[in-house]
């Protein structure tokens, strides 16, 4: 069973049609202006696509699992469909699990209950939270933030030999960072970490969206991402790989679905029997729809085809890069230099202004959604910035602790549905904003920087 969907043919040329594109916000000067969302790394805009594909689907709407009915039936169908689907868009092994879940934390959150018993984790302090912080029960070797890729790679080696050889070790690591945009060498970590005996997981939120992702060809154990960053809806997101430690857990949620039999004991409690499929870590009522868009769009980006989505967004790379550079006020953020390769993430400051007060203007004057802060990993930011917060200017970061108003950075983020007009005005803006100021006066309003009415 299937529900049918047209999908006419995308042009590989443009920018894959969103939702939003179209939405016209008004300016504090005045006017209104065609919304460049430049957030992508916060949460990216749904593909038309996937949001038809759900319409199509919605009138066929039922539960799930055991149902008698034609339409719980043709959801269940529809559920185990975008498992599979979504299992062949990262290229998983045949014996490998794939739970959805609500998101990469939530994944990372599931994979850090099914740690075994005296599992040492590794993890680079150069993590978003969501694979920073799950961790915090096991024993955990947080590693300096690396320089280059070499460096990393080595870390990780010096950091594994020291270990206790005969316990169970796990790392974790980004496959690009949502703060610098940077490509990680994720290939060479997991060689690393399967000579010294652990196991990988791959935080692929910021990768998956960009390029493929092959969980055989990197060798991860595991990978997690979220749906809200692949172009679908918010609220779904998925752990794929290896099952054992899945299998051998105790469930992340207990709850129907997640027990294949239940029984009252002699003692008058109750005795359970898990499932050992991925069902054993989705209890309650799945999120159908949500899993069927993740699906819908790992189907619209391999149709569309990554090498031409992989080279248009080089293309937007580069006007942004050589557009900041003829700003000499501005200083882009790196860990492993200009050269590296990085998907469409770059965050920056700018010498004297406070970078909750230029993200404010961006969006108040020019109707540019750009992204401010520590975002969500702020001991990188920290570390790419010093400890020198430099000039405070007009408006406090909305992160930052008493002290350091001004320890924050902006990012500018963009993706496949990225029109060049909307890099190309956000370049024009940051000029026209450094060298002229900002043509409105603002304040700090529950931490955030907004315009003074």
């Amino acid at each position: 069973m299937s529900v049918s969907t047209a999908v006419s043919a995308q042009s590989v040329c443009a920018p894959l049609p969103v939702l939003g594109r179209d939405v016209t916000v008004p300016l504090v000067t005045g006017g209104e202006v065609t919304y460049a969302a430049l957030d992508y790394a916060a949460s990216a805009p749904a593909l038309q696509r996937v949001w038809d594909d759900v319409a199509a689907y919605a009138p066929y709407y039922g539960s799930v699992h055991r149902g008698a009915g034609y339409l719980s039936q043709l959801s269940t169908d529809l559920f185990e469909n975008a498992r599979r689907t979504v299992a062949e868009f990262l290229d998983c092994r045949p014996d490998d699990q794939l739970v959805f879940t609500r998101s990469t934390t939530d994944s990372l959150n599931l994979l850090a209950r099914a740690l075994p018993a005296g599992c040492q984790v590794f993890v680079f302090e150069t993590e978003h939270h969501a694979s920073l912080l799950p961790w915090q029960d096991a024993r955990v070797s947080y590693l300096d933030a690396p320089r280059t890729p070499g460096q990393a790679v080595r870390t990780l080696e010096r950091a594994l030999a020291e270990r206790d050889p005969h316990g169970p070790a796990l790392v974790c690591v980004t496959g690009a960072s949502n703060v610098t945009g940077e490509l990680w060498p994720v290939r060479e970590l997991a060689a690393v970490a399967h000579a010294h005996g652990a196991r990988i997981v791959l935080d692929a939120a910021q990768l998956a969206p960009h390029h493929p992702v092959s969980v055989r060809d990197l060798d991860v154990d595991w990978i997690a991402f979220s749906g809200h960053k692949l172009y679908a809806p918010f609220g779904s997101g998925v752990l794929a790989g290896r099952g054992d430690w899945l299998r051998t857990a105790e469930p992340y949620l207990a709850g129907g679905g997640a027990s294949r039999r239940v029984t009252r004991r002699e003692d008058g409690g109750v005795a359970v029997e898990w499932h050992e499929s991925a069902a054993r870590h989705e209890a309650g009522s799945p999120n159908v729809i949500g899993a069927y868009a993740i699906a819908a769009a790992c189907k619209a980006l391999t149709e569309a085809g990554f090498e031409t989505l992989v080279a248009r967004e080089r293309h937007l790379i580069a006007k942004v890069r050589e557009g900041l550079a003829e700003v000499p006020e501005v200083r882009v953020l790196s860990l492993f230099g200009d050269d590296a390769p990085r998907v469409g993430v770059l965050s920056f400051v700018v010498e004297g202004w406070n970078s909750s007060h230029f993200a404010a203007a961006l969006s108040a004057e020019y109707g540019i959604g750009v992204r401010d802060g520590l975002f969500c990993a702020h001991p990188l930011v920290r570390t790419l910035l010093g400890s020198d917060p430099g000039t405070q200017g007009e408006c406090g970061a909305p992160e930052a602790a008493p002290g350091e108003k001004s320890l924050n950075a902006i990012r500018v983020s963009f993706g496949a549905g990225t029109p060049d007009e909307h890099v190309e005005r956000f370049v024009t803006a940051v000029r026209e904003l450094v060298a002229d100021g900002a043509k409105w006066s603002y304040r700090t309003e529950d931490g955030r920087c907004v315009p003074a009415v």
